[in-house]
């Protein structure tokens, strides 16, 4: 919410103006700051999106993630990992992005490639995580950077 007050030369004040959180001009302190409808909330209200690179020296996997930037530690709430990976594309099923990163994903592409991998690092900057992956419920069979680049 924003208001403006300015007194004039001739000693009145100028009325406020107040906005929502939208940008939009409404006519009362308590419009601004009341919850929106539901059906003016959409889902990229809570949501937005991110690239990641994960390295480990002899693959790269490119990662498009969606989280949302309202909870910390971020709360992702789906992505792909779109190559480098055996059997892409992947889709991200969930995890989160904070001082941790865990990302959780199922192969959707075709291949004999394993079914699920998931992703743990821990942050360091430049803004990248480094940790370990593995597949089929193991964490720990892969090293690996993964660069942030949002």
């Amino acid at each position: 919410m924003t208001t403006h007050t300015r007194k004039q030369k001739s000693g009145s004040r100028a009325e406020h103006h107040f906005f929502n959180p939208q940008g939009a001009e409404v006519k009362t302190r308590d419009e601004a700051f009341a919850a929106p409808a539901q059906q003016d909330v959409s889902s990229q209200a809570v949501a937005t999106e991110c690239k990641l690179t994960l390295h480990n020296g002899q693959v790269t996997f490119a990662m498009e993630v969606s989280y949302n930037p309202n909870t910390y530690p971020h709360v992702v709430i789906g992505g792909r990992i779109t190559s480098g990976i055996c059997g892409a594309p992947w889709d991200i099923t969930g995890g989160h992005i904070g001082d941790t990163l865990r990302l959780d994903a199922k192969r959707a592409g075709q291949g004999s490639c394993a079914s699920t991998i998931t992703i743990v690092g821990q942050y360091q900057n430049p803004p990248a995580y480094r940790g370990t992956y593995g597949f089929e419920g193991a964490t720990s069979s892969f090293r690996h950077t993964t660069r942030y680049e949002c």
